[in-house]
């Protein structure tokens, strides 16, 4: 599946994109984005959420492990870069699948995120593999 344009600021978001992991790292690194890599393939809880995305956004030891400290970081200039960010959620959609509830809080907060970063004219995406 082809990636969409990086640099088009009012598509960027959360997406499901089937592409690998090394073509979406590649496009970030040519888009000058920082990415990221959070495996959800463990993920059986919230906490298991909450603690595979703190490991894969590299989020500070004192990060709270709970939503609002989640969207408070994702709205911190540390995460998104001089450019932007790309996040690729690996076996995101099967934890969508499994926790519906959890996964549509998510969801939420990553769209807020992404507006947040879209009203300072810096792109912020979330590709869920």
């Amino acid at each position: 599946m082809k990636l969409p344009d990086l640099h088009d600021l009012d598509a960027a978001g959360v997406h499901e994109q089937h592409a690998s992991a090394e073509a979406i790292a590649g496009a970030s690194a040519s888009a000058q984005l920082r990415y990221f890599a959070v495996d959800l393939g463990k993920a059986d809880s919230k906490f298991a959420l909450l603690d595979a995305l703190a490991h894969g956004l590299a989020l500070p030891p004192h990060f709270g492990r709970n939503w609002d400290a989640l969207a408070d970081s994702l709205e911190d200039d540390d995460i998104i870069g001089k450019h932007g960010a790309v996040v690729r959620l690996a076996h995101g959609i099967a934890y969508r699948k499994a926790h519906a509830h959890d996964w549509q809080t998510l969801e939420e907060i990553l769209d807020e995120a992404a507006e947040f970063w879209k009203e300072r004219h810096v792109p912020f995406w979330v590709f869920v593999a």
